[in-house]
């Protein structure tokens, strides 16, 4: 039952992992740093914020939760890429 799960959310994540290839293969680099306004986030600021987001959520999930300490959210915001 276990591996059954296992396989299940693998599955998933390489699903959408395809989505999100097959949607960034159609943008230009201008179109993902693109922002309506200065207050307003890039394609590429919220990819990178998702990232962090569940680089810290995953990581030692079966024995932590929630933020981990080294994560710096803020700067997850900041255009340097």
């Amino acid at each position: 039952m276990e591996l059954d799960y296992l396989d299940s959310v693998k599955k998933q994540f390489a699903y959408y992992k395809m989505l999100g290839d097959k949607t960034f293969s159609q943008l230009s680099d201008e179109q993902l740093f693109w922002q309506y306004h200065s207050e307003s986030n890039s394609i590429a600021m919220i990819v990178k914020h998702l990232c962090g987001n569940m680089l810290s959520r995953w990581t030692n999930f079966m024995s932590s939760d929630g933020e981990k300490s080294w994560r710096h959210r803020e700067s997850e915001f900041d255009n340097d890429i």
